[in-house]
């Protein structure tokens, strides 16, 4: 999550939005492990996982969803991934740059 967080920080002014969603797992908890990384995206909690499992697929972190301006789903990826890196930075900017 770092690198994503890095991301949400560098681009969030230019119209990169990034929602944390945690699932499965005690609010407290979630809310403790937020402050001590230092993360400043939102969060969500789905303390079922109903949503987040059934209605979205996800059974297992991180997986992100990548949404276009027009809210269309153009990428999912499960795993963790360099999204700082100079590839993961120009995937990003590309996106932000298509209207």
């Amino acid at each position: 999550m770092p690198p994503v967080q890095k991301l949400y920080q560098e681009y969030r002014g230019k119209g990169f939005e990034v929602l944390l969603i945690d699932f499965q797992e005690d609010p407290e908890r979630v809310r403790q492990t937020v402050k001590d990384r230092g993360y400043t995206a939102p969060v969500l909690i789905d303390r079922s996982g109903d949503v987040t499992g059934k209605v979205y697929g996800v059974w297992g972190p991180p997986t992100l969803y990548i949404i276009d301006r027009q809210g269309r789903l153009v990428g999912r990826a499960t795993g963790p991934r360099p999204w700082d890196s100079p590839a993961g930075r120009r995937f990003i900017e590309a996106l932000l740059a298509t209207p």
